[in-house]
């Protein structure tokens, strides 16, 4: 757009006076009405975006830019036009000449502002956030880069709607690589940080944080570390200010830790409300203050152990998913119980459910998480069944704690192989959740992502694309792209792109998602190894084998020392390096290595649980590569057995298992036993996923070639052609 140096032939650009991750901003000039503005080039819609999609978000744009350019108030930068010019969006505003509040306190070489500053900065915001919020408008991004201080001294804030703008749009490192967040660590309030919707109380949060820092020249919570910060937004009280500058007036320490308030009730009850605390203290105090240049003192770090913290469930390939809230089960019970003032009471209203029956089901319902963490799904199941039961008789079937039972159930179903069943509940429990929380709600969010992992595990790819995109789409834009949970879904969408065959697409996303949970979350993070681990399976997906074995290792590496040599997460890692091993043909050294990770997992885990018969199941496979194939007989017939015993005759891993003895008795020139067994997985496998699943259709075709061998050619030339027929099919979806 800018090489055209004019846009519809009136918005000469002239100076490019700003570049950030949403786009540029140049100084222009009006032909028509001969003023100077300025005019921020959004960046453009990428063909990576379908076309649907993008009619969206260009009508969101539009929507959101007339209520940017309805706003009339000395505060707020006014815009005065927009529009689309060769595929890119643009706003014109007011040209302002002045400096932003980053650049105020630069100047000051990071000292606070004299207090007389800070006490007119705080009025004249408290009256521009009174009257914009009072249009139902919320920033979103409140920070002192978007707030600027005129030469006259009047203060503007910039970009307001830009930030929900730039969530509806999707200027996003997903969408454009820039990387933005919307939302700032440093000012971000933590219901931004939980997922939870914001109202106009976040933006106060976030004034505090901007208070804070001019009143003592650091943040509240001035930490390296990404992560930290939010962990210390969201459960560390502030060093109270005047701890930091002690000639600040005592009321401004407590405006200021009033808007810092964890739980947004707590914080003035709005803009008004905060404008008239801060006239009557600054009435009551007479302020004197010129600040010595003495550099402030950094705020104490957070306890080491909030590096490495993720929100909710580790999000592993074997573990219990991160909802976006840390707690979904207290989180969604406060927002039930305290979020809303008690209903009077009525003579037939049914009494309340009794507090220890509530609290019994709430210990219950956490031995039911805690089984499954341990991989005991079936017991975890039954558990949450009993328990959904009974919240719903005592709470009603739409409760967020009865929906939260559920959730459970249908995850535990997943877990044990009934991916159709685990579907159909996740979908029920996404439906109650979008009718009484509301569809951008993070936990109904969380239910439909689990149904596009559903829909996966089902062979539903391209369906489980498109939820993965939608949800993907919403959790931006109420969000943030930087918020755990939307890296989360990147996560998984990247993955079902490599089913859908699309693998170098699954492989430059999952890198992207690596490098940007690595920025937000730190290197060392479990998330961030996660994504990493998947761009190493994405290597092997593409046959790429050395590099992968290098990418797993230095993850195994990570884990070590971020979690423990012990950790499921380091020991899933050590299997993968097995797998690796194997491809490349060093079976020999893969056999070693199972070997050493059975007796690990057998210590960690005990000899039943699901990952040490995943163990052994590698080592009877490089048993077979080696041409040991009654050793890889005998092993295999023992995990198979212990897997129908522990996860079912139908589980996935029992299904390979048992196709495992068919290779075995193949290769021993047993095809007779091994038709028998190939069928009966094949049997299972269409019984379970449906007949065009890949999986299904890989055993039918196991089952031909063993025809074959036996002389049975017209036969296996028949199911040849069935199974072509269902992938045919299969692919036209």
């Amino acid at each position: 757009m800018a090489d055209t140096r004019l846009i519809h032939g009136r918005y000469r650009l002239l100076d490019l006076i700003g570049r950030g991750g949403m786009g540029e901003v140049w100084a222009a000039r009006d032909e028509s009405l001969g003023r100077r503005v300025a005019v921020k080039c959004l960046k453009p819609l990428g063909p990576q975006h379908e076309q649907s999609f993008a009619r969206v978000l260009r009508e969101r744009f539009r929507r959101e830019a007339r209520v940017a350019a309805a706003l009339q108030h000395r505060g707020v930068t006014v815009v005065h036009d927009f529009g689309e010019y060769d595929g890119g969006l643009y706003l014109v505003m007011e040209l302002l000449d002045g400096r932003n509040l980053s650049q105020l306190l630069e100047d000051n070489k990071g000292h606070a502002l004299p207090v007389a500053d800070v006490v007119d900065i705080a009025e004249q915001l408290a009256s521009a956030l009174a009257y914009t919020h009072e249009q139902g408008i919320v920033h979103r991004d409140l920070k002192p880069a978007n707030i600027m201080r005129l030469g006259d001294g009047t203060v503007k804030i910039l970009d307001f709607g830009i930030a929900r703008l730039g969530a509806d749009i999707g200027f996003t490192s997903r969408l454009t690589g820039t990387g933005i967040a919307m939302g700032t660590p440093h000012y971000m309030s933590p219901e931004q940080i939980g997922g939870a919707p914001v109202d106009h109380r976040s933006d106060l949060y976030s004034l505090g944080c901007v208070l804070y820092e001019l009143a003592t020249g650091a943040p509240p919570f001035d930490l390296d570390d990404a992560w930290a910060i939010l962990v210390g937004h969201r459960d560390t009280p502030p060093e109270p200010p005047r701890g930091r500058r002690a000639e600040l007036p005592e009321y401004i320490e407590r405006v200021v830790l009033d808007l810092l308030a964890k739980e947004p009730a707590q914080r003035p009850a709005d803009a008004r409300e905060l404008g008239r605390r801060l006239v009557a203290g600054r009435g009551r105090f007479a302020v004197s203050g010129v600040l010595t240049q003495a550099p402030s003192a950094r705020a104490p770090r957070l306890p080491s152990w909030t590096r490495g913290m993720t929100t909710g469930h580790k999000a592993t390939g074997g573990a219990v998913p991160d909802p976006a809230p840390p707690d979904p089960d207290a989180s969604l019970t406060g927002a039930w119980t305290t979020a809303l003032p008690p209903a009077p009471p009525e003579p037939d209203r049914p009494p309340p459910p009794p507090a220890e029956l509530l609290a019994a089901l709430t210990d219950r319902h956490n031995a039911a998480l805690d089984l499954g963490l341990r991989g005991r799904w079936a017991e975890a199941g039954e558990v949450h069944r009993a328990v959904a039961a009974e919240r719903e008789l005592a709470l009603g079937p739409d409760h967020p704690d009865t929906l939260a039972s559920h959730y459970e159930v249908a995850f535990t179903l997943g877990r044990t192989g009934r991916a159709a069943d685990a579907l159909r509940a996740f979908e029920q429990v996404a439906e109650a959740r979008a009718r009484t929380l509301g569809p951008d709600h993070p936990a109904t969010l969380d239910a439909r992502q689990e149904t596009a992992y559903a829909l996966g595990r089902l062979g539903r790819h391209f369906e489980a694309h498109q939820v993965y995109f939608s949800v993907l789409a919403d959790r931006e834009r109420t969000m943030g792209p930087d918020h755990p949970a939307t890296l989360r879904c990147r996560h998984n969408l990247a993955f079902n792109l490599g089913s859908l065959g699309r693998l170098e697409d699954s492989y430059a996303m999952a890198r992207e998602v690596a490098q940007d949970r690595a920025r937000v979350l730190g290197p060392g993070h479990p998330d961030t190894l996660v994504s990493r681990n998947e761009v190493a399976y994405t290597l092997g997906q593409l046959g790429r084998w050395i590099e992968a074995l290098q990418t797993y290792r230095e993850v195994a590496s990570a884990r070590t020392a971020v979690l423990g040599p012990d950790h499921r997460d380091t020991l899933a890692t050590r299997y993968e390096i097995g797998i690796s091993l194997g491809r490349l043909g060093r079976s020999a050294e893969a056999l070693e290595l199972y070997r050493v990770l059975v007796d690990d997992r057998t210590r960690v885990d005990g000899p039943d649980d699901p990952e040490t018969l995943r163990a052994r199941h590698g080592l009877g496979v490089n048993l077979g590569r080696l041409a040991r194939w009654e050793e890889a007989l005998a092993e295999s017939r023992e995990v198979a057995a212990v897997r129908e015993r522990v996860l079912g005759a139908d589980h996935p891993d029992t299904l390979v298992s048992r196709r495992e003895i068919a290779v075995g008795l193949g290769w021993l020139g047993r095809w007779t036993e091994a038709l028998t067994v190939y069928r009966q997985v094949a049997d299972a496998r269409e019984r379970v996923l449906g007949t065009a699943h890949p999986d299904a259709l890989t055993s039918r075709n196991d089952e031909a070639h063993c025809l074959e061998q036996l002389g049975r050619g017209t036969e296996a030339v028949e199911l040849y052609r069935r199974v072509a027929a269902l992938r045919r099919r299969g692919g036209g979806r």
